[in-house]
């Protein structure tokens, strides 16, 4: 059985109401503080599930992208959203390097900056072999 949540229009405090789907509509609700039963619903936050691709294709969209190579805070901050959106995964992958990454693309460092400082990152894979510039 769920939970509604209402409004009493009178004092302006706000409660749920706990009863059956047939019950709703049909048993009168009044407010718990003062009594009032002039109250109205409110509606709660709606959630939906998406899929780890459907977020993932939302992110790397052509116009969330533009200018990027031009905007290190930018693309640092679209690696951080990424990252948290495959639950560490990335983390997993690169380890405490991404984060590292990161922080410094979003301090404003250029990439070939941090791969001249971190000349290891993935691994020891050059810009040829998937460093850098493939993000």
């Amino acid at each position: 059985m769920p939970n509604y949540p209402y409004r009493c229009l009178e004092c302006k405090k706000r409660f749920e109401v706990f009863m059956t789907y047939s019950e709703y509509g049909t048993c009168p609700v009044s407010c718990p503080h003062c009594n009032s039963q002039q109250v109205e619903r409110r509606i709660g936050r709606i959630r939906f599930a998406r899929s780890e691709e459907s977020r993932l294709e939302n992110m790397v969209d052509s116009d969330n992208l533009e200018g990027m190579e031009d905007d290190p805070r930018a693309l640092g901050k679209m690696m951080r959203k990424m990252s948290r959106e495959m639950g560490g995964e990335m983390d997993g992958e690169m380890g405490p390097e991404l984060n590292e990454m990161i922080d410094r693309l979003e301090a404003g460092q250029s990439p070939e900056d941090i791969e001249a400082a971190l000349p290891d990152l993935g691994g020891g894979m050059g810009a040829e072999a998937g460093g850098m510039d493939d993000f």
